[in-house]
């Protein structure tokens, strides 16, 4: 039997629970279609389960500096599994409580993998194994290969069916002990030698969360600078930061395959080459992970037999109002290959849901704030400064030390900066760059100011808590000015 509803959302991720929320809440019948707990990779494989243990590290790193602060300790030690425990029990909580808010909105939930059967219509099958098998995620797992167990349709539907992360073919990429994120978490205890391919936001966290609890760390990124898409200053200033950490940053460098390092005992070498392919090292490791992109979960949703176009790399492409070439069907989150963040995927379910019951709305990318939660933590939105000078803008950027910041002398973190970029002859905020602590908190400021377009005397001009790090913007924009208060003036030449 056929069942009918307004909205068909196929994906329970941070873009597909929120989109069917929504809907719900404009008062639109929903059903959603997931494979495993609600919430996605986010919830249970990605962003908070990491923030979970890495908040686990922070603690550690703490406790281990106490004597600074006054504080005096004995005995300390990390137990992994506890660490792991906690993780779940945040993932179980969290989970469960949207699985309780989709119920109070009354969307309907259906568990198993949607494969549509005409542009309307899709089958639903039961789910089979993980691919990283017992414990391992479900959301790349294919379905079982029995008929549909029931059929649903819809007069909209929401593609919302996220990513996952790619493994490189490399000579030794099936080995044992080389994985990806989600496989990390599946680690039973900290590996003593851990190479990290990929300096982007997943490597680099996972790189600071291993060496944090004791690791030997290396570092490997085929770009000039870590965080790539980060500004270049902000990436030196990460690597200053792991380096002084004990941590082993290979920029410009990659891994070109990776062996056995003994016959049976379990350990690994990675194979590395510099920025020409001439190799230059080998790395032993007892795990070697990837952490160098996704690609969309598109492949097991036969978009075929609905008309759904894809690119040459299978996401979804999809317009402003997050419409497909097929006009009742819409694309939100990862698999339409924008900006692969949980956020993005959010704010295009509001969006999405919106468009789909009759309301004007359309996704606007230019204030997109992102945060990657390393030790110390960087946080960025709008333009870096390479980017505003390459779009033609004449601009104006300035730099505040958290060295210069009473709040952040009195928390114990001074190393890094607020930088904020800006149009020269507006003041308009074209970005900022945050390196230190609270930076993904710091962030939503900024992400105002470029939303709305403040300009530099609008943050100068805003009255800030004292002693707060938050301090630290109004005092780059003082500082971008020509009004600097609390660093040096800058010389004028001539």
């Amino acid at each position: 039997m056929k069942k009918h509803f307004d909205v068909l959302v196929i994906g329970g991720g941070p873009g597909g629970y929120v989109a069917a929320i929504r809907a719900a809440q404009l008062g639109r019948t929903v059903a959603l279609v997931d494979k495993e707990r609600p919430g996605g990779v986010c919830l249970n494989w990605g962003c908070i389960p990491t923030k979970s243990m890495l908040r686990s590290a922070e603690v550690l790193e703490t406790v281990r500096g106490a004597e600074e602060f006054g504080v005096l300790t004995e005995g300390v030690r990390l137990d992994y599994s506890a660490v792991l425990k906690r993780k779940d029990g945040i993932v179980t909580r969290l989970t469960e409580g949207i699985a309780q808010l989709l119920k109070a909105n009354g969307v309907t939930v259906v568990n198993g993998h949607a494969r549509f059967t005409d542009p309307h219509t899709v089958a639903v099958h039961e789910t089979g194994p993980s691919p990283l098998g017992g414990d391992g995620p479900l959301y790349a797992a294919p379905p079982v290969p029995q008929p549909a167990r029931e059929t649903l349709s819809g007069d909209d539907i929401i593609i919302a069916t996220g990513s996952q992360p790619v493994m490189p073919d490399l000579p030794g990429s099936d080995l044992p002990g080389v994985l990806t994120s989600d496989g990390a978490f599946l680690l039973p205890e900290v590996p003593a030698r851990a190479v990290v391919v990929g300096g982007s936001a997943v490597g680099a966290e996972w790189a600071s969360l291993f060496r944090a609890f004791g690791a030997e760390v290396t570092l490997v990124e085929m770009m000039p600078t870590l965080l790539p898409a980060e500004d270049t200053e902000i990436g030196r200033a990460l690597t200053r930061a792991f380096t002084k950490q004990g941590i082993k940053v290979l920029t410009r460098h990659t891994v070109k395959a990776i062996e056995e390092e003994g016959e049976g005992d379990g350990g690994l070498r990675a194979l590395v080459a510099d920025a020409d392919g001439n190799p230059v090292s080998s790395l032993p490791a007892d795990i070697v992970l990837f952490g160098v992109g996704r690609r969309p979960n598109a492949a097991g949703l036969d978009l075929e037999k609905a008309g759904v176009h894809t690119d040459d790399r299978g996401y979804i492409p999809v317009t402003d109002r997050l419409r497909t070439n097929i006009p009742h069907i819409s694309a939100i989150g990862d698999v339409t290959g924008r900006i692969q963040l949980a956020h993005v995927a959010s704010h295009q379910g509001l969006v999405a849901a919106s468009v789909v019951s009759g309301h004007d709305e359309r996704i606007d990318y230019r204030a997109v704030p992102a945060a990657t939660f390393t030790r110390p933590e960087v946080a960025s939105v709008g333009l870096t400064e390479a980017q505003a000078r390459e779009a033609g803008h004449e601009i104006t950027a300035a730099r505040f030390p958290f060295a210069a910041l009473g709040r952040a002398h009195a928390y114990g973190a001074t190393d890094g900066m607020v930088k904020v970029v800006a149009e020269r002859s507006s003041g308009a905020v074209l970005g900022a760059h945050i390196i230190g602590p609270g930076a993904s908190d710091l962030i939503a400021e900024a992400a105002l100011a470029v939303t709305h377009g403040v300009t530099l005397t609008g943050l100068a001009d805003t009255i800030h808590a004292h002693p707060t790090l938050g301090e630290a913007t109004m005092e780059a924009a003082m500082g971008a000015l020509g009004l600097p208060l609390h660093t040096a003036p800058v010389r004028r030449r001539g």
